[in-house]
Formats: structure tokens, C-alpha cells, sequence
């Protein structure tokens, strides 16, 4: 019975504990309409969905692009948000794999995983694309309308391939580039796997900055690490937008931190 209850309900709800974690003094009590976030959750795991609610409800950003995702764990998130903080987010998904091993459910109906993105206002334009070439395991990226600070944007949600994997990240970035290009204003969210002054960023660099102002190829000594290993890998690109401030913030449940910016959207 123990066994077929594994089968049934999968490894990623298992940690699940019914106590609300508080929230940390100052946090915010509505969303942040000008505010947009990346993380990766890390999968897997086996942390709480309860406890990935609270950190994002900590800072309760207006967009939030999630990588190595699974289909359940963000529907469970999405619902702690919403009945613990009173944070209503509309959710659309870029599932590129089927892993029983990562997200549970049935053996021959496993669970979806890849990107995920979460916005406080209605999204339009889905468009999902799975790379040609993923290297050690597929990837892909996700991109929406919405509004973000009352503002029309096309958010982008990727994770590229795996580090020591150079040549299929740069044709990563060259097809993600070439779909960001078209327009005037954009945010890149996302696991890209390469360091600030990595060869393969170049198509992206070219077209946008970093939320960090100081966070730039040639200066990537001053970018803030955002892993556990103290790499920077996460980025939140902006075209034809600015940040007014951002912020990396630790957490113990991922090897990746929080990623924040407000945007200037006047």
C-alpha cells in the first residue's frame, strides 16, 4: 500500500506540511505591480510547496518566471499564494518533458516539467518553444504578454543547457535573441548556466541589460552571485525598460536564489 501511495501521489507533494510558515517582517501584503522575479526551484528536491509559496509571497512580485518546474507543484503553489496571502496569479506553462523521476504521477502519465510563468494580470500570445538541440536534457523557453506596473511587455521564461555544455547554449541564446529582438520592451527571465562574461550571452547582451546596472560582460566581477556555488547564473534581462532597484535574496530551498527587480515603466 505504502508502495502504490508513492505511484499515486509522486515524490514532489510528499513534503507538504499544513503549518504556515510567517511571513518575514516588512514583507509586502499585496502584489508589487512593477516588480519581476526568476527562480529556480530546483527539482528535485523534495521541499515544500508551502514554503515556495512563502518565499515568493515575501516579496509578491507582479511577474515570477519559474524554472525546473513541475505542473503540480506550481498549480499547489499557486493555490498556497492565493488562500494563505490573499496573492491571485494567473499561471501558463512551457512543459518540455514528461519525468515520472521529477514530478510524480502515474508511470505511463508522469508528471509535466520545464518553465513555468506566474502573473498577477490576465496573459495573452503564448508562445513555447522546445530548442533544437537542448544538450544533456531538453530545454526550452516560454513567452507572454501582460502588464507589469500597468504596462504592455512581453515577458520571456527560458532555462538554457547545463554548464560545460558552451556550443549548445550559444545556440540557445542566438534563437532566443532572435525571438526577443522584435520587441521595443521585454523581460528575460531565466537559468541561463553561463556567467555574466560567458561568449555565448553575447546575442543577449546585445540586445539587453541586466537588472544590476553594474552586472555587464566586462564587469562581471561586480555581479551579485545567485547560486549556492557562487556563480551568477540567473538574469533578469530588460529591453527598452530600466529597473529602479533589485535585489538576490538566499533561501534554503533551492541552490538558486530569489531574483527581484522593480521595473521604471514611466
Amino acid at each position: 500500500m505504502t508502495l502504490l501511495c508513492l505511484v499515486l501521489v509522486g515524490p514532489s507533494t510528499s513534503a507538504d506540511a499544513p503549518v504556515v510558515r510567517p511571513l518575514p517582517p516588512g514583507a509586502v501584503r499585496d502584489v508589487v505591480a512593477n516588480r519581476v522575479m526568476t527562480w529556480n526551484i530546483c527539482n528535485p528536491c523534495g521541499d515544500s510547496d508551502v514554503d515556495r509559496a512563502a518565499e515568493i509571497a515575501a516579496f509578491a512580485p507582479q511577474v515570477i518566471g519559474l524554472q525546473e518546474a513541475c505542473v503540480r507543484d506550481v498549480d499547489r503553489i499557486r493555490d498556497h499564494l492565493e488562500r494563505r496571502y490573499g496573492l491571485v496569479y494567473h499561471v501558463e506553462y512551457g512543459m518540455v518533458l514528461r519525468s515520472w523521476g521529477r514530478c510524480g504521477g502515474l508511470p505511463w502519465n508522469p508528471g509535466g516539467y520545464g518553465e513555468a510563468i506566474l502573473s498577477a494580470a490576465p496573459m495573452t500570445d503564448r508562445v513555447h518553444v522546445e530548442y533544437p538541440d537542448g544538450g544533456s536534457e531538453d530545454r526550452g523557453y516560454l513567452s507572454v504578454t501582460t502588464k507589469v506596473g500597468g504596462r504592455s511587455v512581453r515577458v520571456f521564461n527560458t532555462h538554457f543547457a547545463e554548464r560545460r555544455q558552451e556550443a549548445v547554449r550559444a545556440e540557445q541564446a542566438r534563437v532566443l535573441a532572435a525571438e526577443v529582438a522584435p520587441y521595443e520592451h521585454a523581460v528575460v527571465l531565466g537559468d541561463f548556466n553561463a556567467g555574466p562574461e560567458a561568449v555565448e550571452l553575447a546575442p543577449l547582451w546585445a540586445l539587453a541589460a541586466d537588472a544590476d546596472p553594474r552586472c555587464r560582460p566586462s564587469g562581471a566581477v561586480a555581479c551579485e552571485p545567485t547560486t549556492d556555488w557562487h556563480s551568477k547564473f540567473d538574469y533578469v534581462f530588460l529591453r527598452g525598460l530600466a529597473a529602479l532597484r533589485h535585489g538576490v535574496e538566499l533561501t534554503p530551498y533551492s541552490d538558486h536564489h530569489l531574483l527581484h527587480a522593480d521595473l521604471h515603466l514611466t
